[in-house]
């Protein structure tokens, strides 16, 4: 076998692949072997057609596509790592040559790593950030532990107001007909959540509980109920309770209730110490994404498409396992958005470009500071790793393939240069 690598344009090459005739004529085998089952012969009992025998009678190249396919899986891997080019898509194949007795020849056209020209990764001006915590801002972070640790207290002696949970029994109507899902009861709702039909919960505002009313509204022309979209409904409605929301004290006890501490001072002390870190973590992120989205406009590289493309359609997989986790199909969901998988993808790529020159500029970064990573600091991250999963550290690092290893090492290259890209940028 042989590997000839042909350079195109904008970082894409077509590596042309020569498999020797004995190899291709055992792939050949191969497909028979699979395929010999579901071939009838009259006289041939199935599974017994002898190789030579199809071929007269169906042609040689019968088994051919299926016999190239097995020759690419089994020579492109090793051929590909012959060239020493770093393939950032996934390949195109296309047979050249396919002849009986012939060697096999095909072509493979993907994109490679892009070469980077760095522009200038020290001193990058940056948007001066200010971090501030304010009493106010404690107070409203402390506001929604409140909220949180809020009770609900019946009320009797006035009508709904907004924020107040009501428990209803409702029938509605279209056209004096009742539809689907249009009736409930001891259906709970917090006014003002804006959860029903638009109109529907500003009319319960003033009713007593006990007391009945009617709701008028109108379907939305976007419902998603087709059938009811856009039309005009009734209904009969029954508030059968009203709970209003009672927030604890604040004071000593509530701190020692939703913290570790004594005293509601030093609780304060910790939020507004939470806040003030929380914030210099936020303008330390911003800081970067500055600095490196200037950083990239100073760089030049020439991506080619089929890269993005490859990075899009990771980043969809990505994306549909995330929702499959949940037990929502993807394309249930992207029905409900209004979208399909084409389009998601399509819209996924401007971001697969950013995170592909991201990444880009900052192995370059890596790479023109010396930035290494040592075994042992691996060893630290495979520790970190094994205690989050309950795992003994060593039989992590022994199931870790030595490709998985080596791409840990790239990704904490990476996030030092990102720590010295930023530290390195001047406030302005």
């Amino acid at each position: 076998m042989s590997a000839q690598v042909e350079r195109l344009e904008h970082n894409m090459v077509k590596v042309t692949i020569e498999v020797d005739a004995a190899e291709f004529k055992k792939a050949v085998t191969q497909a028979y072997n699979k395929n010999k089952k579901s071939i009838s012969v009259p006289g041939f009992r199935k599974g017994h057609v002898p190789q030579a025998l199809i071929e007269k009678m169906y042609g040689p190249e019968i088994f051919y596509d299926e016999a190239a396919n097995n020759a690419i899986n089994s020579t492109w891997t090793k051929e590909s790592e012959s060239t020493g080019l770093e393939f950032t898509s996934r390949p195109e194949f296309e047979a050249v040559q396919l002849e009986s007795g012939k060697p096999f020849i095909y072509t493979a056209t993907a994109a490679v790593r892009p070469e980077v020209k760095l522009g200038e990764y020290k001193g990058i001006e940056v948007k001066k950030s200010v971090v501030e915590v304010s009493e106010s801002d404690v107070d409203a972070e402390i506001g929604k532990e409140q909220e949180k640790n809020a009770r609900l207290v019946d009320v009797e002696d006035r009508g709904v107001e907004e924020g107040d949970t009501v428990t209803l029994n409702y029938s509605g109507t279209v056209d004096g007909e009742k539809f689907d899902g249009g009736t409930a009861e001891n259906q709970q709702l917090v006014i003002g959540s804006n959860t029903f039909i638009p109109g529907f919960e500003k009319q319960l505002e003033g009713v007593l509980v006990g007391e009945d009313c009617k709701v008028y509204v109108t379907f939305p022309k976007e419902y998603h109920a087709t059938e009811l979209a856009g039309r005009d409904a009734v209904f009969e409605c029954r508030v059968t309770k009203i709970q209003k929301k009672e927030l604890p004290e604040l004071d000593d006890e509530f701190a020692q209730d939703v913290s570790e501490f004594d005293t509601l001072e030093e609780y304060r002390n910790s939020v507004r110490e939470k806040l003030l870190a929380d914030r210099e973590s936020a303008a330390k992120r911003e800081r970067e994404n500055e600095a490196i989205d200037k950083l990239i406009e100073a760089s030049e590289m020439d991506i080619p498409q089929a890269m993005i493309d490859s990075q899009a359609e990771q980043m969809f997989s990505d994306f549909a396992q995330r929702l499959q986790s949940q037990g929502i199909p993807v394309d249930m969901y992207l029905q409900y958005q209004g979208s399909d998988p084409q389009k998601t993808l399509e819209s996924m790529k401007p971001q697969a470009l950013k995170q592909i020159q991201t990444r880009l500029v900052l192995e370059e970064v890596a790479k023109n500071a010396g930035i290494e990573i040592s075994d042992e600091r691996i060893d630290e991250e495979i520790g970190k790793m094994a205690e989050m999963y309950q795992m003994e550290a060593q039989k992590l690092k022994d199931v870790m393939s030595d490709f998985e290893k080596g791409q840990m090492k790239k990704d904490l290259a990476v996030q030092e240069a990102i720590s010295l890209v930023e530290s390195n940028a001047k406030e302005v």
